[in-house]
C-alpha cells in the first residue's frame, strides 16, 4: 500500500515536470529562429551548455549513488547518440525544404515509440491509445500547415529519420532510467550529443564563433530553458511515466509555440489553426486515457 502511495505521488510530481518542461520546449522553434545561427552549431551550443552548467551537480550525483557501471553508461551514450542524430537530420531537412515539413514528420516520433513499446517493452496499447494517437497528429499537422507536404522532398524524408530517431530516443532514456538518476542518465546523453553535434558542425563547415553578443544570449538561453530546463525534465518524467505517454503529450508543443510566437515574433493564428490545437488536446486526453484503463506494469 505504501510502495503504490509512492508510486503514485512520484508520477503526480512526473506530470507537474513534464508540464513544465512542454513550456519550456515550446521556446525552442522561438529561440532558434531568433539565433539564426547553422544547426549544427546551435544543437552544439544547447548541449555543451546544458553539460558545463550540469557537471557539478552531475558530480555530486555520481559521488552520492555511484559510479554507473558499464552496461548502463552505455545505454544513457547510446540515447546521445540517438538524440544527435535526430538535431541533426532536423536541422538539415529545416536547410532544405524549411521548417514546416521536416518539423511536421518528426512529430509522428509517438508511433515509433508506441511501436517500440509494444515490442521492447511489452506494452499493451488499445484501440484508444492509436485513436487518440492519430486524432493529436492530425492537430499538429493543421498547426504545422498540412499543405505545404505537396512540395515533399528530401527535406521531409529527412524529417521521417529524425521521427525515428527521437523516438528511439525516448525508448532508451526510459530504459536508462531503469537504472540510473536523471542527472547521470541526462549527462551521459548530453556530453555524448555535444561532442557528435561538435563533429557534424566542422565537418559541415560550419562557424562556432564569430555570431552577434545577443546571437549568445539566445544559444545560452538554449542551454538553460530548453535542454536543461525541458529535456532533463522529460528524462525525469521518463523514470515515471512510459514514453508512449509522455511522447505524445510532447505534441502540444507546435500549440504552445505557435501560441508563444503571437507576442513573441508577432505571428498571429489561423481558425484553422485553433482546431488543430483542438484536435491535438483532445488526441492526447484520449491517450491519457486509454492508459489509465490499462496501465504498463511498473
Amino acid at each position: 500500500m505504501e510502495n503504490s502511495q509512492l508510486r503514485q505521488q512520484g508520477r503526480t510530481r512526473a506530470y507537474l515536470v513534464l508540464g513544465l518542461s512542454l513550456l519550456g520546449l515550446a521556446f525552442s522553434g522561438i529561440f532558434v529562429k531568433l539565433a539564426g545561427v547553422p544547426g549544427a552549431v546551435s544543437g552544439f551550443y544547447r548541449m555543451a551548455i546544458a553539460v558545463v552548467v550540469l557537471a557539478l551537480p552531475f558530480t555530486r550525483d555520481v559521488r552520492r549513488h555511484g559510479i554507473p557501471n558499464r552496461h548502463e553508461t552505455m545505454i544513457a551514450v547510446l540515447a546521445g547518440l540517438f538524440f544527435a542524430f535526430d538535431l541533426f537530420f532536423w536541422n538539415t531537412g529545416v536547410l532544405l525544404s524549411g521548417a514546416t515539413n521536416p518539423t511536421l514528420m518528426s512529430n509522428i516520433a509517438p508511433i515509433w515509440v508506441g511501436l517500440g513499446a509494444m515490442l521492447f517493452f511489452k506494452e499493451q496499447l488499445n484501440r484508444q491509445f492509436w485513436l487518440g494517437l492519430l486524432v493529436a497528429i492530425v492537430g499538429a499537422a493543421v498547426i504545422l500547415g498540412v499543405d505545404t507536404l505537396n512540395d515533399v522532398g528530401l527535406g521531409t524524408f529527412f524529417g521521417i529519420l529524425s521521427s525515428i530517431f527521437y523516438g528511439g530516443y525516448f525508448l532508451i532514456v526510459q530504459r536508462s532510467r531503469h537504472k540510473l538518476s536523471t542527472l547521470t542518465s541526462f549527462w551521459l546523453s548530453a556530453v555524448t550529443t555535444a561532442l557528435i553535434l561538435i563533429l557534424m558542425a566542422r565537418m559541415l563547415g560550419q562557424p562556432l564563433t564569430g555570431y552577434s553578443k545577443l546571437t549568445y544570449l539566445y544559444l545560452i538561453a538554449l542551454g538553460l530553458i530548453i535542454q536543461v530546463g525541458g529535456q532533463m525534465g522529460i528524462a525525469y518524467s521518463l523514470g515515471y511515466l512510459p514514453a508512449s505517454i509522455v511522447s505524445p503529450t510532447l505534441l502540444l508543443q507546435p500549440m504552445l509555440t505557435g501560441l508563444l510566437a503571437m507576442p513573441l515574433l508577432g505571428e498571429a493564428l489561423s481558425w484553422m489553426q485553433v482546431l488543430g490545437g483542438a484536435a491535438v488536446l483532445a488526441g492526447v486526453y484520449v491517450v491519457h486515457r486509454s492508459r489509465q484503463k490499462n496501465p504498463p506494469s511498473p
